[in-house]
């Protein structure tokens, strides 16, 4: 991600808080945002005004789309999936929605596509725009989009990710940037001062180090350790201390075996051999390592905030004086408090019909920017504080803050003292980078790879490991990219 603060402090104006290995704040798993599904507004006000202008009367032709369908377990989000639904099809009764619970997998949408069964409308995360476009599997939408008119009003940063050469591939949904969730209270508690939003790595190990109780089973921090969210969790490192991913010049390259990377993997070497201030137990996927924080069980998190500070406040019984939203530490002082840029968007198949598109296209809309969308919003909070439940937003909403529809939300936000709100001074804080264009999840694989021997083997050769997964991410994905 390319250095934004500026662009930040505008376009996320009060919406600090989230997908990245394979849902949303997962950025693909590993940072799922978890924002609730009901910060999307709920119903359009009318048809012509919250969907792209239809070229013929499509409510006079019957078609059939498939649509991307919450798992069993998020039970109210299905709720609020099947009334979108019967309200959907008030307004276009022509229309027969299947449910699909297909769950967006780079390894199995390639199958999915070739057998013809992805949904007509599926989910994906923002490392995969440029994967599913140029695979052919992401419907080339930009008609629709352009024939759209709250196009204007979405939020800039996160629509570029399903943007590429002037077209549009993705319809976004919510985003965040990762930072850390800091437990003050428990600092506090422990005499330990928390330190300044702009933070290095030493403040980190030092608190983490000074918040270790091992006998209590209490670790200073919990960086991921399985799965890819352990790779997309140290990426934020390797980006602070100045590396890359790969590079793109003719041919694609693995960069993170640079000098940066050697820093970045050495600060994770202090972190469990210096400080001591990793869980025992360190394979902790996403759910591990933020349930944890809730629990009480360690003091910091690195996340998309909006997941930890959900589950804090909402599961943990924390309070918001509990908590800090922190920018991600800066490698030395005066450094960019630089943070992975993730989030989930809604892709159409491009094997639909141009009137499955189109229809699949004014669902994915049909809740945006609606003025009863304002009112299920101000209905959804209401409804949170009369369970004494805090409402959440995302780190990024779809829409612009700065836009007249973010002021209206911002302005129902207000009213309301079980909103979250985020300091400003983080989020000016903020630097957003996206991730890498080509292989993300092959590449934070292998990382978790190279992180679980070295919390798992004091000694452990950092360059070599660098090097060895450098040289099997460049032989097995990078060497057969064509440019």
């Amino acid at each position: 991600m390319r250095k934004i603060t500026s662009v930040i402090s505008v376009l996320m104006a009060s919406s600090l808080v989230l997908a990245a290995c394979g849902s949303n704040n997962n950025n693909n798993n590993a940072a799922s945002s978890n924002a609730p599904a009901a910060t999307t507004p709920a119903a359009s006000d009318t048809p012509a005004a919250s969907s792209a202008a239809p070229s013929e009367d499509i409510t006079q032709k019957k078609v059939t789309i498939s649509i991307y369908y919450p798992t069993p377990d998020r039970v109210e989000d299905r709720k609020l999936e099947d009334d979108k639904i019967a309200r959907f099809n008030q307004v276009y009764p022509n229309v027969e929605i299947v449910k699909s619970d297909w769950q967006y997998n780079p390894q199995e949408i390639g199958i999915k596509m070739g057998a013809n069964e992805a949904p007509t409308l599926f989910n994906t995360y923002a490392t995969e725009g440029k994967f599913l476009a140029e695979k052919g599997w992401a419907a080339d939408i930009t008609d629709l989009w352009n024939a759209y008119d709250k196009k204007d009003q979405f939020n800039k940063l996160l629509a570029s990710q399903f943007i590429l050469n002037d077209k549009v591939f993705g319809i976004p949904q919510r985003g965040y940037v990762v930072g850390t969730v800091v437990n003050t209270k428990m600092l506090k508690d422990k005499g330990i001062t928390p330190p300044s939003f702009d933070w290095t790595w030493d403040d980190m190990l030092n608190t983490a180090k000074a918040a270790t109780d091992a006998g209590a089973g209490i670790s200073g921090i919990a960086p991921m350790g399985k799965g890819n969210e352990a790779g997309w969790n140290w990426t934020n490192f390797l980006f602070e201390a100045g590396g890359e991913i790969q590079t793109v010049d003719g041919k694609v390259t693995a960069a993170f075996n640079s000098e940066a990377g050697l820093k970045a993997l050495d600060f994770y070497n202090k972190l469990k051999w210096e400080a001591n201030a990793i869980p025992q137990d360190f394979a902790l996927g996403w759910g591990d390592a933020v349930g944890a924080f809730a629990q009480g069980r360690t003091a910091m998190v690195i996340a998309g905030p909006d997941g930890p500070v959900d589950q804090g406040l909402n599961q943990g019984g924390m309070q918001p004086g509990d908590l800090e939203v922190y920018p991600m530490p800066a490698a030395q002082a005066g450094g960019k408090h630089t943070g992975v840029l993730g989030g989930d968007f809604l892709v159409i198949n491009p094997n639909a019909s141009k009137d499955e598109q189109q229809i699949a296209f004014q669902y994915a809309v049909f809740d945006y920017f609606s003025d009863k969308g304002l009112a299920s919003l101000d209905a959804n909070i209401q409804a949170r504080k009369g369970e004494n439940k805090f409402y959440i937003p995302p780190v990024i909403e779809y829409f612009d803050m700065a836009s007249e529809y973010g002021q209206k939300v911002k302005a129902v936000y207000d009213k309301y003292d079980n909103v979250y709100q985020y300091k400003q001074e983080v989020l000016d804080m903020l630097d957003a980078r996206p991730e890498a264009q080509y292989n993300t999840q092959d590449y934070y694989a292998a990382m978790t790879n190279v992180i679980q021997e070295v919390f798992s083997k004091k000694g452990v050769d950092l360059k070599a490991q660098l090097d060895a997964a450098a040289a099997t991410v460049q032989s097995k994905f990078y060497d057969s990219i064509k440019l």
